[in-house]
């Protein structure tokens, strides 16, 4: 079975390597990439790319940059790394489609685990099922999902989601929960990551997007009228 492949992209060095050898621990292949022009001319020529690792600041192109390029063409699961810790960038980066956000300093530990958890829930998704909710289909296989016969475009985590909405239909979720099931346990972040996806999911879904109801100060439920 071929090792899947990860690309770091960060101008520091040291952080390269010390993110790569820690991958490679776990028998992943890593492609690094100095900078955000670097980094999407990789990308666009190797298509076997299976997650990014990306900083936010670099030179040439920026991390959200970098992001917002990706995500007109792929939905590749991207962990975004950050020196700053203002909200607004965390909000910003998962706004153009970032699955997760960690900041410096973190435990290479706790990166390895958050890659390894994204990954673990990727490949769970392709098992062929397709689930309905009134004229909404998501094609779990292919993660694509159709309102009333018509495709749209949703980020990795938004389609995880989506899906986990769609599984506790008329289910009331806490934060917590939500938390605990599409971020996975080892997720350390505030819960208004979720409002923030929610917020967004809801826009894709138009219409439809009423179907997920918020709960005040609990959380939120899925529920076809």
């Amino acid at each position: 079975m071929d090792k899947l492949k990860i690309m770091v992209v960060d101008d520091e060095s040291r952080m390269r390597k010390l993110v790569k050898d820690f991958l490679k621990k776990k028998d992943f292949e890593v492609i690094e990439a100095a900078d955000g022009e670097e980094a999407l001319d990789i990308f666009f020529k190797d298509k076997s790319i299976s997650l990014i690792i990306c900083d936010v600041m670099m030179p040439k192109i920026n991390g959200f940059d970098v992001v917002k390029e990706i995500r007109q063409y792929s939905q590749v699961p991207i962990i975004m790394l950050t020196a700053k810790g203002e909200e607004s960038d965390e909000l910003n980066g998962f706004d153009l489609g970032v699955d997760e956000y960690i900041s410096k300093p973190f435990s290479p530990k706790i990166l390895v685990a958050r890659v390894e958890a994204i990954l673990r829930r990727s490949n769970n998704l392709s098992t062929g099922e397709v689930l309905k909710a009134d004229g909404i289909e998501l094609d779990i296989a292919a993660h694509e999902v159709r309102i009333d016969g018509k495709e749209i475009t949703l980020s990795f985590k938004e389609f995880e989601l989506l899906n986990y909405f769609v599984v506790n239909q008329g289910v009331a979720l806490s934060r917590e929960k939500i938390l605990n099931n599409v971020w996975n346990y080892d997720y350390f972040g505030d819960a208004r990551t979720i409002d923030t996806h929610v917020k967004k999911l809801r826009s894709k879904l138009g219409e439809k997007g009423e179907y997920i109801k918020t709960i005040w100060g609990m959380g939120y439920k899925f529920e076809v009228d």
